[in-house]
């Protein structure tokens, strides 16, 4: 059962000192309110960098990039290794960490003048990129219209196309049909099947957007790379790190072709995973930091708790003194100091956690209908998880903050503080 009349008290006694109540609560109330806009908004900017990573994020793309400087077996230096369309069944059959692998071509991406590509009496000079079936997965892509690149267009060497949404834009009007058209690129007509958006951020997200993906075995044969590959594209088995599949591929490339295992620079390599790794230690950093500065202003607002309930108790020593005399145990005289405590830190730092959360939502639905982002900035938002565990650390300072008046009032001897004056 709840006892009204204790309830009374507190909240007769806490009004008798609005200014002072009001003032101590402040301090938990903004501590709470920092935690929830912290990692509200650390959750927001993980989440828009996150976006702008593949969602593949383990994968690793190597190329042959310099010639030997080493001597080895017989072969001499000035040697440029060209990566071939047989090494990819090669690679997938004698590198054991080797869980995927695709060959990779382009034209007009790293160097070199883009293909022209026509649509009616619209045109553009736009890169084109190999693709094979789940790229968007590979390079954080959205699918806008149609579909992407499946497995049926590279057995088949379709001559379709996905293409980026500012190709679309350039060559298309908005009241034309995009999916099912052709456009004509270097010559050769090629069936839209589908336009994307990029994830990514900035520069980056322009030049992506301004690509066209074909089947990468049909951009071969249109583009006379049929005896060479760009770049691989590597996914390690499960539960390896993309580091050691990207190790043992550039080892077997190296012994087929007779490189010195010395000689470091004839493969380039990214590995995604790498930086990935590296974005979520720093977000974990920024977790950790967060929580440290929040958990230090909620303590500080308790400890002010704490002081007003010393300065509570010392003002009520002579009513405590006499509750003790007419029988008052001393639990129940601790319970009394407990729960205005806890009630001062509980209205508080709730209005925080709801003013946080509102202040989050407000901005996320701003993102939103601007298009979702700001630079690497998503719209925050607030683990459940993360307000449950702000309520306990809310309980537990509001508790803490309780102890020392309230052993101070148990302590209160009934004699002495009738004879205070």
């Amino acid at each position: 059962m709840i006892d009204v009349e204790k309830w009374r008290e507190i909240l007769r006694t806490m009004g008798q000192h609005r200014l002072r109540t009001t003032l101590t609560a402040f301090g938990v109330f903004w501590g709470i309110f920092m935690l929830t806009v912290l990692l509200g908004a650390g959750k927001g900017l993980e989440s828009g960098a996150a976006d702008g990573f593949p969602r593949v994020a383990n994968s690793v793309y190597i190329w042959s990039q310099g010639s030997t400087q080493i001597p080895y077996q017989g072969m001499p230096i000035g040697r440029q290794i060209a990566l071939r369309p047989g090494d990819v069944d090669a690679i997938a059959k004698n590198v054991a960490s080797v869980g995927f692998i695709k060959g990779q071509n382009s034209v007009g991406v790293w160097g070199g003048s883009p293909p022209y590509t026509v649509r009616k009496a619209k045109n553009g000079a736009f890169s084109v990129q190999g693709g094979f079936a789940g790229i968007e997965n590979f390079n954080a892509l959205r699918i806008l219209e149609g579909r992407s690149i499946n497995a049926l267009d590279e057995r088949q060497t379709r001559k379709v196309a996905v293409i980026g949404q500012r190709v679309r834009d350039q060559l298309f009007t908005k009241a034309e049909p995009v999916i099912g058209s052709d456009i004509t690129v270097n010559g050769i007509h090629f069936q839209v099947i589908g336009v994307f958006q990029s994830l990514q951020n900035g520069n980056q997200a322009q030049q992506e957007d301004e690509r066209v993906y074909l089947p990468n075995d049909t951009l071969r044969y249109a583009f006379n790379q049929i005896g060479w590959v760009g770049s691989f594209v590597i996914v390690p088995k499960p539960g390896l790190h993309a580091g050691v599949a990207e190790n043992d591929v550039k080892s077997y490339l190296a012994q087929l072709n007779k490189v010195s295992p010395d000689d470091k620079g004839v493969f380039g390599s990214f590995n995604v995973q790498d930086q990935y790794d590296k974005v979520q230690g720093l977000f974990i950093g920024i977790k950790v930091f967060s929580w440290i500065v929040a958990i230090g202003t909620i303590f500080a607002g308790a400890v002010g708790v704490g002081n007003i309930m010393l300065i509570v108790v010392k003002e009520r020593t002579r009513e405590i003194g006499l509750r003790k005399a007419l029988g008052a145990t001393p639990a129940s005289i601790v319970s009394m100091i407990i729960h205005e405590s806890l009630f001062i830190t509980a209205v508080a730092g709730y209005s925080g956690l709801v003013v946080g959360a509102l202040l989050l939502e407000s901005v996320a639905k701003m993102l939103n209908a601007s298009g979702g982002k700001a630079g690497f900035f998503g719209p925050p938002q607030l683990e459940f998880g993360t307000a449950m565990v702000a309520l306990c650390v809310l309980v537990v300072s509001g508790l803490l903050a309780s102890l020392m008046p309230a052993a101070k009032a148990a302590g209160v001897n009934p004699i002495i503080a009738l004879q205070d004056e």
